[in-house]
């Protein structure tokens, strides 16, 4: 990437709908001081709205998309990043299968504009292809370069996920982690979890975290990358 780069600090989390610690959660997302958050999860019927913000607050951000147009998925912003425009989708649904979306941010940091996405796909091995096919669709439209963090539910040997991975870079490759585990927080074995990023974005450093208060805040461990946008100019 040629000349200065903008930090971003990113963090991508399921939160399993806040039926742990509550304040665990917080006090881990406070910890890693964030620029923007990628929730999965998240708030997503009564009050939504309302819960979306209270979660927001919590964390010390502020809501930018998502809740329940886009069925769960959320993107949180610190203060320093300033939302240009959002959009929410939700995935062609079938009766009786499970309801997934995506939720969208135009964003600005330091002179560095950029896309911010996250997702959450299905439990179900046939669903997954079609749900990640959407996400990607919108990701590759993108003129911008892409931050976008997703529980996709399998690893990187599932087919789900190599169609979004395509083309963009998987951050824990990057920073050669990719042998971190990501769930379950009781017995992780599985990566199941994922930030990719446009291949204009530099990968400083990538993080699973594993502590007692991360085991205690979801069933999910977040993950924390640091990254340099491309300056403008």
């Amino acid at each position: 990437m040629a000349g200065p780069g903008v930090p971003l600090r990113v963090v991508s989390y399921n939160i399993h709908s806040q039926r742990d610690d509550t304040a665990a959660l917080a006090e881990v997302v406070r910890a890693a001081e964030p620029d923007v958050v990628i929730v999965q999860e998240g708030p997503r019927r009564f009050r939504w709205r309302q819960k979306c913000a209270s979660l927001a607050d919590s964390f010390g951000l502020v809501v930018a998309a998502g809740g329940l147009p886009a069925l769960g998925n959320l993107l949180l912003v610190s203060l320093r990043v300033r939302v240009l425009a959002t959009r929410c989708r939700r995935y062609s649904l079938t009766p009786g299968r499970h309801l997934r979306g995506a939720a969208y941010a135009e964003c600005l940091a330091g002179g560095a504009r950029f896309l911010l996405a996250g997702s959450h796909l299905s439990t179900d091995p046939a669903e997954r292809p079609a749900q990640a096919t959407a996400f990607k669709r919108e990701l590759a439209a993108a003129t911008l370069p892409v931050v976008a963090g997703a529980d996709l539910n399998e690893g990187p040997d599932g087919p789900a996920w190599r169609t979004v991975a395509a083309g963009l870079t998987d951050t824990a490759v990057a920073a050669d982690r990719a042998d971190r585990h990501t769930f379950p927080c009781a017995d992780p074995r599985r990566r199941i979890d994922a930030v990719f990023v446009d291949p204009r974005i530099d990968v400083v450093d990538y993080d699973v975290v594993d502590s007692p208060r991360t085991r205690r805040a979801s069933d999910h461990f977040p993950i924390l990358v640091d990254l340099l946008l491309p300056a403008a100019g």
